[in-house]
Formats: structure tokens, sequence, C-alpha cells
């Protein structure tokens, strides 16, 4: 067995270990409702991963700390095989219910849906990679068994299953920064690493319970509060409701949910520096300053949009539009327009289900809960595509910088920050394109439009969870299922950790020159 075998063994163990004991803590839920079925499915499911990863961990126990390389390919693998082990729940318990175990659950049709692995598997991807597109067809109805487990898993694919287990599992030194990195993360609250990653979850317990909070006193149920406050600021976007948040018909709720969808888009290094009462950040960093324009600006002109196509008065526009724009800049994917009541997302002009898409493809900041290229990549591409314009009205021996944020680069760093945001924006858009093809071609052309495609596949890809309605059991065909299993994989790790990932795999098995 070689180094980079046991290199990446060792840690994806780790990984696998760390979701053992999610599901050992979740026990305590069906426990609290007396679901004791689906205490025993996550009981017997944990020992799976456990098992896996404790065998993984100790077998490799000595190998060597994970280079640039290795903690590509463990975020990769690591991240797939939590999606997949993930998904045990939801099969155990399906199953045990239509086997007529006493299980004390009752059977629906949403229920069921989960009996199928490539169902459960796309809940659990959806969950864990923050993405929120759902195989259920009502909430409502599901135990809350998995109620809970859909929220968890968002919660903790928000903020990062490499962060989970670097805080709870990772000692000074073993590799923990590349491990960091690998998952799209860069910036550090403390020296240390791990110091870095336990911040982060302390801020980020401490969010959910304000939000949780603010939820019950806007009106929303506890278990609702409980759960929306999760998927909100996790900027997931799984709901307990048949309806999203259309359900609660609130515009209190949807007020209060704003600015919770907004802290999770915000980068945690911010919010630290805020907690400590340097409140300058708000608008100094660059990014943090633009998550307001940006999504201002992106309601303002939806809200446009809407007034004047399918509402006929501006409130109603301006609460929709403002809500769904948030929620898909955010890539939360809340919904609040889905019925005839307020006109579904899937029958919005054609230019107002582009922008939105648009909102999804950018996302928030870096080094936050959202998906999408990240605002820092957009803005880095804008300024560099101004940069190499302006070379042209420079002599040769003029000595350049390029500011970003507070960061002045040379030359040689703007040109290397600049091909790396490019490359992301390349990759991602040729993901998307490609997606979307795949799409129109097993979609039935009468139902589905261009917009509804692109839309869609952006949803995915971006890790947002709004639909125009294709996202189903029964309405997605098996071959785009596994297709947005892969848009949602990429989309969380920003594409390159599976490309490398995939040609590690290639190089080892002889396939790849």
């Amino acid at each position: 067995m070689n180094g980079t075998t046991a290199t990446i063994g060792r840690d994806v163990g780790r990984i696998l270990e760390a979701l053992g004991g999610l599901m050992i803590v979740s026990i305590v839920v069906p426990l609290v409702w007396g679901e004791w079925f689906g205490a025993l499915a996550f009981g017997v499911s944990a020992l799976v991963p456990l098992a896996v990863g404790y065998g993984l961990h100790r077998r490799f126990a000595e190998a060597d700390s994970p280079s640039r390389l290795h903690g590509m390919v463990v975020a990769a693998t690591g991240w797939l095989f939590v999606g997949v082990f993930g998904s045990v729940p939801f099969l155990l318990v399906a199953w045990g219910v239509h086997l007529g175990l006493p299980t004390g659950l009752e059977g629906t049709p949403t229920l069921s849906a989960f009996r199928d692995p490539l169902n459960a598997v796309f809940e659990s991807m959806s969950g864990f990679t923050g993405t929120g597109l759902t195989m259920t067809d009502n909430e409502k109805v599901l135990p809350r068994t998995l109620q809970w487990w859909r929220t968890f898993s968002e919660w903790i694919g928000g903020v990062g299953v490499i962060v989970l287990t670097t805080a709870i599992l990772a000692r000074p030194g073993s590799g923990s920064l590349t491990l960091y990195e690998s998952e799209a993360r860069s910036e550090k609250i403390h020296p240390s690493i791990v110091s870095t990653v336990r911040t982060i979850w302390w801020i980020f317990i401490l969010f959910t319970f304000v939000s949780i909070l603010a939820l019950f006193a806007a009106g929303m149920p506890i278990w609702g509060a409980i759960n929306h406050a999760m998927t909100g600021l996790a900027t997931g976007g799984f709901s307990i409701t048949d309806n999203s948040i259309a359900t609660y018909d609130s515009a209190l709720i949807d007020a209060v949910l704003i600015p919770i969808m907004l802290l999770g888009s915000i980068a945690f290094p911010v919010h630290y520096l805020i907690l400590q009462g340097d409140l300058r950040n708000i608008y100094e960093d660059l990014q943090t300053r633009w998550v307001f324009i940006y999504m201002s600006l992106g309601s303002a002109l939806l809200w446009a949009f809407l007034y004047v196509g399918p509402y006929d008065s501006p409130l109603s526009a301006l609460r929709y539009g403002g809500f769904q724009f948030v929620s898909a800049a955010t890539c939360t994917g809340f919904q609040t327009a889905v019925d005839a009541t307020n006109v579904a997302l899937g029958a919005w002009p054609a230019q107002a289900q582009l922008l939105v898409a648009f909102g999804m493809f950018v996302g928030g900041a870096a080094g936050s809960t959202v998906g999408g290229i990240k605002l820092i990549r957009g803005l880095t591409l804008i300024k560099g595509i101004r940069y190499q314009i302006g070379d042209v009205f420079y002599p040769d021996s003029a000595v350049r910088r390029l500011d970003i944020d507070d960061r002045r680069l040379t030359e040689a760093e703007a040109n290397r920050e600049f091909v790396e945001a490019a490359i992301i924006a390349v990759l991602w858009t040729t993901f998307l394109v490609v997606g979307t093809v795949l799409l129109l071609v097993i979609l039935p052309a009468e139902e589905f439009s261009l917009a509804n495609a692109f839309f869609e596949v952006a949803s995915a890809q971006g890790n947002v969870g709004l639909s125009s309605g294709i996202t189903g059991p029964e309405s997605l065909p098996a071959l785009g299922k596994i297709s947005f299993l892969g848009h949602m994989w990429i989309g969380r790790l920003e594409i390159i950790p599976v490309l490398v990932a995939a040609r590690t795999l290639l190089s080892r098995g002889g396939m790849y020159q």
C-alpha cells in the first residue's frame, strides 16, 4: 500500500468516524418524539461509517500528513462517501415501514420514495452539500426522524464536514490546514487552524440559537423554528413543510429570514471581528460590502421584472421578489412563490428566472456557508479584466499593482489570481451548460422550457435548492438525478478537487496517461 493511498485512507476514515458520531447524536431526536424505530435506524446506520472509518483510521494511523493533492482527493472522496453513507437512515426507515415492521411510523407515498436508493442518496447529498433540492413532494408527512436528519445534514454541511472533523478529531501539526483549504476555504481567524475551526463552530452555534428565537418570536412553531433556523443559517433551504416558507404565508417570518440568510452569506472571519466589536468590517470588508450592494440591486431588478409581469401589486412584487433573490443569491433555496396565489416560481417570466439563476451563479462571500463561484471571484474577474485592458496604456517599464480588498498584489500575483478566478468561472459555466443540454434532452420539451432547465441546473450546481418544478421522485428521470448528484458534489467543492480526484483515480488505475 503506497503512501498516497494510506494518507487518503486515514483522513477519509476520520471523516466517516465523524459522520457516525453525528448519527449517534441524532438518536436523541426520535427518542424525544417517541419514534423508537428512528432511534434504531440511526444506531444501525452509524455502525457502517464507524466501522469503515475506524478500520481505515487505525490501519493507516502512521500515514504521512496530507499534501495539497492528498487534501483535494480526501475532500472529494470524503464528501462523496458522506453523501452515500448518509442515505442509510432514509433507506432503513422507508423499508422498515414498507415491510410492516412495528415501527410506529405511518407509511406515505412521500416516505416510499426513499425505498429507491438513488432517491435516498440524492436526498443525503442534497443535504450535506447544502443544496436543498428534494425527492419529497410533501415534507410535512415525513417522520420527525427524517425531518431532523435532513436539517442536521444541511447544518453540518453548511460549515463543512472536514471543518467539523478538524474541530473534533484533529491535532496540531496533523496537516489540518491542508484539509481545511481543500474544502474551498482559506481565511483563518487564529494562527492555529484547529482554533480557527472551533471558533467558527462557536459562532455558528450562537447564531443558530439567536435565529431560532427570532423565528419563534415571529410566530413560527418551535419545531419549525429549529429546523428553518438551522437550514436558513446554513443556507441550505430544506423545509419541514409542503410549500417551504410559503406555508406560513407571513410577511413577518419572511422579513426575519432575510437577515438569517444574509448572516450565512458573510465570511466567518468577518463575523468574528464584528463580534469582537470591530463594526467597521460591515462596510470596509470588500465581500461584506458587496453582499449588501449585490443583494439590494438584484432584489430591486427582480422587483421590476415581477411588477411589470405576473404581479399587479408593487408590495407583492417586492415581498416575493426581494425574498427570492436573497434566497437565491445566498444559495439558501427557501421558496415563498410556489402556488397560484403568489405565482409559482417556475411560471415567472424568463428574464426573472434567469436573474434568479444569475444570483445562484455568483453566490455570497467566500469563507461563508454559500455556494456559487463566490463574490470575491466575481470581483476579481471584473478588476482583473479592467487591469488587463489598462495594461495596454502603460509602458513596459511601468510597475503596476492590483488592489483587492486590503491586499496590494504585484503583477505576477494579480495575474495568478485572475487566472484562478477565470478557471473556476469557465469550468462552472461549462458544467452548467452541459447539464442544461442533458436535462433538455431527457425531459419532455412540451413541459419545461430552456429557462426552466437552466434554472434547475444552476440551482443544483450552486447548492441552492430553488426549483422550477423539475426536481422530484417522479418528474426527474434517473439520469437527471445522477447528473444532479454530480452538480451538487462539484458545486460544493468548487469543481477542482473533484477533477483532481478523478485524475488521480484514473492515473493510478492505469487508465490515464
